[in-house]
């Protein structure tokens, strides 16, 4: 992947961002191992160190500007974080090779940009309640609380980011710099997941 969007963004910035994603969405969930019907405990630890690799330094980045998604304490991603490494702390997880990610985030990227990397973010929730609701038996007694999140589950809080979303990308230029940041927050994962291969 190039980092370019797949689609022309239209006026809506959900409907673009998810026309621009959409391949590599697809090449990121057919991949992953803790999507097959017999994920395994292991396949977990796999996927959350992929995800602690993906997001620690994403949070990181965010923490140094004070415009954009992070500027609203909702979607902060700290306790996420928090929750991974409890799950990975948890007594029986199988280690998990730590993949590298060198490259770092662009400090030049606009709120919209940045918009746009949390739009990943915060839908990669979504399938994590999905992830939830099929693994929770199968790898009990472990809690995978990464996968719950929150007891009232991802919809309040994905609908406040849409919410927030529309409210602060809303013209073309604006538009068409979320769909990159999107694509390239697909992107980074997408290398990762290769490296750990």
């Amino acid at each position: 992947m190039d980092g370019s969007t797949d689609l022309a963004c239209g006026p809506d910035p959900l409907a673009a961002l998810r026309a621009a994603t959409q391949t590599r969405h697809e090449a990121l969930d057919s991949g992953l191992p803790i999507g097959k019907d017999d994920a395994s405990l292991a396949d977990y630890a796999a996927h959350l160190t992929l995800l602690r690799a993906w997001l620690a330094p994403l949070q990181d980045w965010l923490r140094h500007v004070e415009d954009g998604p992070q500027a609203d304490a909702r979607f902060d991603n700290d306790k996420r974080l928090a929750l991974l490494q409890a799950d990975l702390d948890e007594p029986g997880m199988p280690p998990s090779a730590l993949p590298a990610d060198a490259a770092a985030w662009p400090q030049d990227a606009s709120p919209a940009w940045r918009w746009g990397v949390a739009y990943v973010v915060e839908g990669s929730q979504l399938g994590g309640a999905v992830l939830y609701g099929r693994l929770h038996a199968r790898l009990a007694p472990h809690p995978l609380r990464y996968l719950k999140g929150d007891d009232a589950g991802p919809g309040p809080r994905w609908r406040a980011f849409m919410q927030a979303l529309r409210a602060n990308v809303r013209s073309p230029e604006e538009i068409a710099d979320a769909c990159a940041g999107a694509c390239a927050a697909f992107d980074r994962i997408l290398a990762l997941r290769t490296t750990m291969a």
